[in-house]
């Protein structure tokens, strides 16, 4: 094929903005479309007509097997999931021979991928690779899969070693592409990881996204202020100014308790 029409399918910008930089380095690969969601994701399917889909499989109300469904395993094109922590995707992927990336990936695992993708199509496996993803989503059930226990530490690197890090003593966490930094007892850790991927580890009860690149503990936040009718601000315990976004802000004040 003279070209390759790539769908990007991730509810995170980062995420999507490390996606188009990986594929940049193809100069045969056309970007055809960027899906924020699930349903976004089943309209372009059926309407760009893609030959290969980055499928992320963690997204809020339909996820990468809800998309599968709603397409129909006969009807999708090739597809590479994305996946992070999910130790259920990655053995039913291997099961089911079907391509995947667990984040972070580097360079190298995502030109293996994409090779194997390309070498795919170029076979004409489309048969083939439909009753590889029947067979997937029959394993995977109707019903979503329970929720692992909130992580109380996390093991990050500094220098040559490795460290534990309390999660009752990060203040906030900050996005940085696939990578997020721990501000924790004043001190700050890379953790190879991207923001959605842990805030899916971290306690709903402690954690609350105000962001799309930021989460903070609610136990460290002392004020929130209204520079303005259109903004506003957490103050943390450090002295800490975070910005939250306007989507997030009522999801904020539900957390905190509305001041009446």
């Amino acid at each position: 094929m003279a070209e390759l029409r790539v769908l990007l399918v991730d509810d995170e910008p980062l995420a999507r903005k490390g996606l188009r930089q990986a594929l940049a380095r193809h100069p045969d690969v056309v970007v055809c479309g960027e899906c924020r969601d699930g349903r976004e994701a089943v309209e372009a399917i059926r309407g760009q007509r893609p030959h290969l889909v980055l499928l992320d499989v963690q997204m809020p109300e339909l996820d990468g097997f809800g998309v599968l469904r709603e397409v129909g395993a006969e009807h999708m094109p090739a597809v590479i999931f994305i996946t992070a922590f999910d130790t259920f995707a990655v053995k039913a992927f291997t099961v089911h021979a079907v391509d995947y990336l667990v984040k972070p990936f580097d360079d190298a695992r995502f030109d293996e991928a994409l090779a194997r993708a390309r070498q795919r199509l170029r076979a004409g496996e489309a048969a083939e690779l439909g009753r590889r993803l029947a067979d997937l989503l029959a394993d995977a059930g109707p019903a979503p899969r329970p929720a692992e226990p909130p992580a109380d530490r996390l093991l990050v690197r500094v220098g040559l070693r490795s460290v534990l890090v309390p999660v009752a003593d990060i203040e906030w966490v900050e996005a940085d592409d696939y990578c997020v930094t721990l501000h924790a007892d004043g001190k700050a850790h890379v953790l190879r990881e991207s923001l959605a991927a842990l805030e899916a580890r971290l306690d709903p009860e402690r954690f609350v996204r105000i962001h799309r690149s930021a989460i903070v503990n609610v136990e460290c936040i002392q004020e929130v202020h209204r520079p303005s009718p259109t903004e506003q601000v957490v103050v943390l315990r450090s002295g800490q100014r975070l910005r939250v976004s306007r989507s997030r802000r009522e999801h904020l004040e539900r957390r905190l308790g509305r001041a009446r």
